[in-house]
């Protein structure tokens, strides 16, 4: 185990600017995790845990390829995301996901959602409801970054989560592009065959933007109080995928 005694010492450095910055962690292919339940969570979905940090030994069983370094006290906080931190902090790899084109499946895109917590709870209600990938497109905010990583409560290590372009959707083939819409003329989630479809759902104040909705097929709206403008995009997502996720008898499939 090997130990670190001096703030300056440039890995807690290096771990300080992969939770700031989103550009500092594309360029380096790592992220930042924290606590003990998400290193398990990682460990048992295969994800590349390259070190952990801690201020107090670390007994538990890891991959030899995994090392541990203890630090001073005080230091996990001068590099914790949080006000509070956990107990220990870890860096993964980004994993390499090549969204190349769609097999069947059912996938949710995001258009520019840019609210990290929404982002990370979206991505850990598609693992809950068995979606095949959740695809992030435009100004969406980081899958990776802290707090979306916190949002999704380990799932970002599970389900498929991937960036593509106006190109991408340009090619698809053999998916129905359904965007989601406040507009009650659209029909209703209860009325649509999700099957082998892109749902996509837009910006948290803007929608989904006019370059996208060229491309859906067909649009989908969930109907709620008159009184009400419209729902949380992460809140309406839940919404629709469990719609998605449902067989005629109301059980998940």
């Amino acid at each position: 185990m090997e130990k670190i005694t001096s703030r300056r010492n440039p890995v807690l450095v290096h771990v300080k600017k992969l939770s700031s910055s989103r550009s500092y962690r594309l360029k380096h292919n790592e992220f930042v995790c924290e606590g003990a339940k998400l290193l398990s969570e990682a460990l048992s979905s295969g994800a590349e845990v390259k070190y952990v940090l801690t201020e107090c030994p670390y007994t538990h069983k890891l991959p030899d390829t995994v090392k541990v370094l203890l630090l001073g006290d005080g230091m996990l906080k001068s590099i914790s995301a949080l006000k509070n931190p956990h107990d220990l902090l870890f860096v993964c790899e980004i994993p390499n996901v090549e969204s190349g084109s769609l097999s069947a499946g059912t996938y949710i895109l995001l258009d520019s959602v840019q609210d990290p917590g929404n982002i990370g709870t979206i991505i850990r209600t598609a693992d809950a409801f068995s979606l095949d990938g959740v695809l992030l497109y435009g100004d969406c905010a980081d899958a990776y970054n802290p707090k979306t990583i916190r949002a999704s409560m380990g799932a970002v290590f599970r389900q498929k989560v991937f960036s593509v372009d106006i190109d991408f959707l340009r090619k698809a083939s053999g998916l129905r592009l359904i965007g989601t819409s406040a507009d009650n003329s659209a029909k209703s989630v209860s009325d649509i065959e999700f099957r082998d479809s892109v749902i996509i759902l837009g910006n948290e104040g803007q929608g989904i933007s006019e370059e996208i909705l060229g491309f859906c097929e067909e649009m989908a709206t969930i109907p709620i109080s008159e009184n009400s403008e419209s729902l949380n995009v992460a809140t309406a997502a839940a919404v629709i995928m469990w719609e998605a996720g449902r067989n005629d008898d109301g059980k998940l499939v």
